[in-house]
């Protein structure tokens, strides 16, 4: 299973982003619309990037309960789906990132674990899951990576998803 492991630069573990820094991205990383077809590119983007990176990770997007794109890469295993369910599920219970969530448990010096009172069999706070948000809607699904270091994770999410809209422009971005 994946662990609360952080990515080794130089020899130093990377440095976690703060809730702040979170809180920002997800008032970046937000949609004018999302189709079935933004699903589409999207998802075809991340397994891009994971092709280039040699990344063994699923990649899974969902929208108002139904999957719309899901890819597993070589290397990723059936313990990934489980693990995307997880974390999506933390996502649409608090409308925001796995990661945030686990962070703010983290930053009242507790974990998601010990507070939540949720089974960890179904929920998981560990990165890589990011809401998917349109202007004046909400949260309305998930775009979730498994099989990386959960910051790794949470980091190739958000990656991909200022790629996508950096590409749309403004009409698509918000």
């Amino acid at each position: 299973m994946t662990t609360d492991r952080t990515h080794q630069a130089a020899g130093r573990p990377e440095p976690a982003p703060s809730v702040e820094e979170l809180e920002a991205q997800e008032r970046r990383l937000v949609f004018r619309r999302f189709t079935h077809d933004d699903a589409w590119a999207l998802g075809s983007l991340l397994v891009e990037m994971a092709r280039e990176r040699q990344a063994p990770v699923a990649v899974d997007i969902h929208r108002a309960g139904q999957q719309l794109f899901h890819a597993a890469l070589p290397g990723s295993a059936p313990d990934n789906d489980a693990w995307i369910a997880r974390k999506r599920r933390v996502v649409e219970r608090y409308g925001c990132a796995s990661y945030l969530v686990g962070a703010r448990h983290r930053a009242k010096g507790t974990t998601f674990e010990e507070s939540s009172r949720l089974d960890p069999d179904t929920y998981a706070a560990h990165g890589g899951s990011f809401p998917i948000t349109v202007e004046g809607v909400g949260v309305i699904g998930a775009v979730t990576v498994s099989g990386l270091p959960q910051l790794q994770d949470h980091r190739f999410v958000v990656e991909a998803l200022e790629r996508f809209l950096a590409d749309r422009g403004p009409a698509a971005s918000g």
